[in-house]
């Protein structure tokens, strides 16, 4: 999906809701978002958890490595 089939339907999306608060929510998230600097999250790391980080993100491109949803929700069901 290309930004202008996105914006498109993120505008048809926001049209459909009637509920005040989510679009406040959805606004406020929005806003948020764009007015930070990105990497500002990232700089506030520490050295070694920035690397644990990059770390675990190669480690879920590996199948082997992921449990499937299912897995997860039988292994937690107690707190769903």
């Amino acid at each position: 999906m290309n930004s202008i089939e996105l914006k498109k339907n993120f505008h048809d999306l926001i049209d459909s809701i009637d509920n005040e608060n989510l679009l406040e929510n959805f606004y406020d998230l929005l806003k948020n978002r764009t007015s930070t600097n990105e990497g500002k999250l990232w700089k506030r790391l520490t050295q070694q958890d920035q690397e644990e980080l990059l770390l675990a993100l190669e480690e879920s491109d590996n199948p082997e490595n992921l449990i499937s949803q299912d897995e997860i929700k039988n292994k937690h069901q107690k707190w769903l």
